[in-house]
């Protein structure tokens, strides 16, 4: 099994595939302005196992197009959403990020929980903004640096897996470089990463490791998520995911 068919293993039994919480997609919903509006149509992208889909599909009056390229997420996402009533309005779809189907001009909002890392942060707000309308909404959350000073061993580490983290203030200037009016920013707690994320896939390594015995490639997984997890742990209070809530402008979409 290759490596992403064992990272997908890992993490397709969890409820979150990344730091999040419910209070907190319920927070950039309330910042969106999208409450209270009805007929939405909303892309989830990254949606991993469909912890932000599922809230959003409860909180909104929409439709929401829950995208990742993991077919094992997709369908633990379909059950969830099936099991809370929500099927009629969720939508699966398997589909990269850099090769969305969408139509020009046809989402309310575009969603995306700890997952535009993929594509890149700027690349990302950039490629997607001809998929909202007018006045569409963006938001997203993104790895973050909280303090302008960072200890060293720490800076190194993102730096080297992550190029684009960044203070919220250089986030805020991709975004209006790219054609987005700034609506809210919160920053993450402790408790998205520990509580709701950190914690059940520890509790996952045994018995990962127990069903892929003897695999090199799994115990590497497994130590890599260690040590994320102890950086994390010693920092916490120089790093976070932001979450950035904007509004398309009215600037064209080809001058962007």
């Amino acid at each position: 099994m290759d490596e992403i068919a064992l990272l997908s293993d890992l993490h397709q039994r969890q409820m979150r595939q990344g730091p999040g919480g419910e209070a907190e997609t319920r927070l950039a919903v309330s910042l969106s302005g999208l409450a209270g509006r009805t007929g939405l149509r909303i892309a989830d992208i990254g949606c991993g196992t469909g912890a932000s889909t599922l809230v959003l599909a409860k909180e909104l009056d929409a439709h929401i197009v829950a995208v990742d390229f993991l077919p094992g997420f997709l369908k633990a996402l379909a059950q969830r959403a099936g099991a809370e009533g929500l099927a009629s309005r969720v939508e699966t779809l398997r589909a990269g990020m850099g090769e969305l189907p969408f139509q020009r001009g046809s989402l309310d909002a575009i969603w995306a929980e700890g997952a535009i890392y993929n594509i890149g942060f700027e690349k990302g707000v950039r490629a997607w903004r001809r998929f909202l309308k007018p006045g569409g909404i963006l938001a997203v959350s993104e790895l973050t640096w909280l303090t302008g000073e960072r200890p060293a061993r720490l800076t190194e580490h993102w730096h080297s897996q992550y190029p684009e983290v960044a203070t919220a203030s250089a986030k805020f200037g991709v975004l209006e470089a790219h054609g987005y009016a700034p609506l809210g920013y919160f920053a993450l707690p402790e408790r998205c990463w520990t509580d709701n994320y950190y914690r059940p896939l520890q509790a996952q390594f045994e018995p990962f490791l127990a069903r892929h015995a003897g695999s090199e490639t799994a115990r590497a997984i497994v130590a890599s998520e260690e040590a994320e997890i102890a950086l994390y742990e010693e920092f916490s209070a120089y790093v976070s995911y932001g979450f950035y809530i904007a509004k398309k402008d009215q600037r064209p979409d080809a001058g962007i």
